[in-house]
């Protein structure tokens, strides 16, 4: 039998962290992320791992890539502004295609905004927010239970794909207090980064497996030559100005995601198969969602729900295919519309979209959403 724990998301996000096999965390404490920081200084040292708290966010990542690039699975936390600061060596990450964890628990902006209140403002942050092409994993968590189980995933996802994974929490759910479930963790179900089989002469760091676009990847002071930069390079990990090098590499960092999408993206559906309205929701807002859709049942109304766990990749696929049955989708959010354009997007006209938001710092009441559904039904 699991064992059973009463742990706020944040606490949930840092032991499913440490569950994981994460052995080093670099960052600066964030309300409202801070707890995630609090427990892995205090758990990490105990498994011989790593915690430094850097003098500010932008070291934090530097750090946390650094970690990585030793050998160790690594994360880092933060919220809004500290988001924004992380971007530029995000990007590093993902050229440099060094796996890391980054945890955003979101609040409202801009800049310094709503430390103490929730939003979901960063959600197209996150996929776009640092310059430059490139494919984006990022998961939702809707539950405590949910954030130590997308925890090992987005480390799983994180050394199986060799680039930085996205933890969108947000307030609620990184405080909120649930009982969870933590199973026993079966460390074959645990992926670590391919590590080189070659001899260090005839080590080639950026050279892909052809049967999935990945490199091997070594880790400083194992004997390894490696040559890490931001600048696009070559398989030496060299920078370049060849036309075909940069254009191999560049689509390689979409296509290394690109391939493997449907292994990706996760979603999760309620009274879907006959519903005439569905609310898309995600986060904290999920839960709102799910509550007026059963209300709206109770009340003779065919509401469906649609939760995406992964947020990007988006799951458009399978939106689009359920827009075919459905007259209208409703997207609730905590922002001034942000994945709603991703849902119209998805859907090509084939459904009505409407947007609801809410940017006041507070969460929707479940009857807020049941009017909107009623109205449109």
């Amino acid at each position: 039998m699991p064992d059973v724990a009463f742990w706020q998301g944040n606490e949930a996000i840092a032991y499913g962290s440490l569950a994981a096999g994460c052995r080093f965390f670099g960052g600066y404490p964030i309300t409202p992320s801070s707890e995630i920081a609090e427990i892995m200084a205090e758990e990490l040292p105990k498994l011989n791992g790593r915690f430094i708290q850097m003098e500010d966010e932008i070291a934090g990542i530097a750090a946390t890539i650094g970690g990585s690039i030793a050998g160790m699975k690594s994360l880092t936390a933060t919220s809004g502004p500290g988001f924004s600061l992380k971007q530029e060596n995000l990007g590093l990450a993902y050229m440099a295609e060094i796996p890391i964890v980054v945890v955003d628990v979101m609040r409202g902006g801009p800049s310094t905004g709503l430390p103490t209140k929730t939003a979901q403002q960063d959600v197209m942050q996150a996929r776009w927010g640092t310059h430059g092409d490139h494919g984006t994993i990022c998961y939702a968590p809707a539950s405590v239970q949910e954030c130590y189980e997308i925890a090992i995933k987005a480390f799983n996802a994180a050394e199986r794909y060799r680039q930085p994974v996205l933890i969108m929490s947000d307030e609620i759910i990184g405080h909120m207090r649930e009982k969870v479930l933590v199973p026993k963790i079966d460390p074959s179900k645990l992926v670590d980064r391919k590590r080189p089989t070659d001899i260090p002469e005839k080590f080639v760091p950026y050279r892909p497996d052809p049967k999935d676009d990945l490199p091997c990847m070594a880790s400083f002071g194992d004997g390894y030559t490696w040559h890490i930069t931001g600048l696009t390079h070559n398989d030496w990990g060299f920078p370049t100005n060849s036309a075909d090098e940069i254009e191999k590499k560049m689509k390689r960092l979409m296509r290394k995601i690109d391939r493997f999408r449907d292994d990706i993206v996760e979603y999760e559906t309620v009274y879907a198969d006959d519903a005439e309205v569905i609310v898309l929701a995600y986060g904290s807002v999920a839960r709102s969602s799910l509550r007026a859709v059963h209300e709206a049942r109770n009340r003779g109304i065919k509401a469906g729900f649609f939760r995406p766990i992964t947020l990007w990749p988006f799951p458009d696929k399978e939106l689009e295919k359920l827009a075919r049955k459905v007259k209208t989708i409703i997207v609730p959010e905590l922002n001034c519309g942000q994945m709603v354009l991703e849902v119209e997007r998805a859907v090509h006209g084939k459904a009505k979209v409407v947007a609801h938001n809410l940017v006041n710092g507070e969460l929707f009441k479940p009857e807020e959403i049941l009017a909107v559904i009623e109205e449109v039904a």
